[in-house]
């Protein structure tokens, strides 16, 4: 049986520590990660505070899959930091509905 609250605290610690390392280990469940799962990377993607950690993000922004850059585009937005989405979307990397909504 999946351990949900281990995984969960791991996110959180990751993001926590806010180090390009602990971001690419959330990053890297994004891909296989089941809905509560993607709802931790959401939920605690925001307590990244640390440059290197804001860095990683924008690197995924421009850089990741889909589902990776979905979450980078959330990250910034709920930090009302629209430079990076606004590059992202003339880009094409994002569309208009994942760019602006919240």
């Amino acid at each position: 049986m999946f351990n949900y609250e281990k995984a969960f605290l791991e996110i959180k610690t990751n993001c926590l520590s806010g180090t390009a390392t602990g971001i690419d280990a959330i990053m890297d469940t994004l891909s296989t990660a089941d809905l509560p799962t993607t709802r931790a990377v959401d939920f605690f993607l925001g307590l990244v505070e640390h440059q290197a950690g804001t860095d990683r993000i924008e690197y995924y922004l421009f850089n990741g899959t889909q589902i990776q850059r979905n979450y980078c585009t959330l990250y910034f937005a709920r930090r009302n930091d629209w430079k990076p989405v606004n590059k992202a979307y003339k880009r094409g990397l994002i569309d208009a509905i994942q760019a602006y909504s919240r």
